[in-house]
């Protein structure tokens, strides 16, 4: 009996910001290092989930694809996003999404108030 392997978050993320980017699984590959005739097979593996990277690779991967390392395994459609969107902010625009999202988390929720973390003291 064969055992089907179905597509990792990583893969899924991998495949998504690669296509973004119109590279081909292969050149993907040959950027990450990997030799020319097995490039192609082992990127369409870890997008199938076949192959689990370790985490030198998946950085390596997440720098070529111009994605935080984060984004790639992010389960949640709009955490990738909101990760994706922060990787090319500058520092000073992530300071502000971060203050904006903190703000919004501290205001009440339907069904209760749940406070957020507080954002850490720069000074500290």
């Amino acid at each position: 009996m064969r055992v089907e392997k179905r597509p990792t978050v990583w893969g899924l993320r991998v495949k998504q910001a690669r296509e973004r980017l119109g590279l081909s699984q292969k050149s993907l590959g040959i950027n990450a290092g990997l030799d020319e005739f097995v490039a192609s097979a082992r990127i369409n593996r870890y997008e199938q989930g076949v192959h689990k990277p370790d985490e030198a690779f998946s950085r390596k991967i997440a720098e070529i694809l111009q994605v935080p390392d984060a984004f790639l395994h992010a389960e949640d459609d709009s955490l990738a996003l909101l990760i994706a969107i922060w990787g090319v902010l500058p520092d000073e625009r992530r300071e502000r999404l971060t203050r904006f999202a903190i703000e919004l988390s501290q205001q009440p929720r339907r069904g209760g108030h749940h406070p957020a973390p507080k954002a850490p003291d720069p000074e500290a």
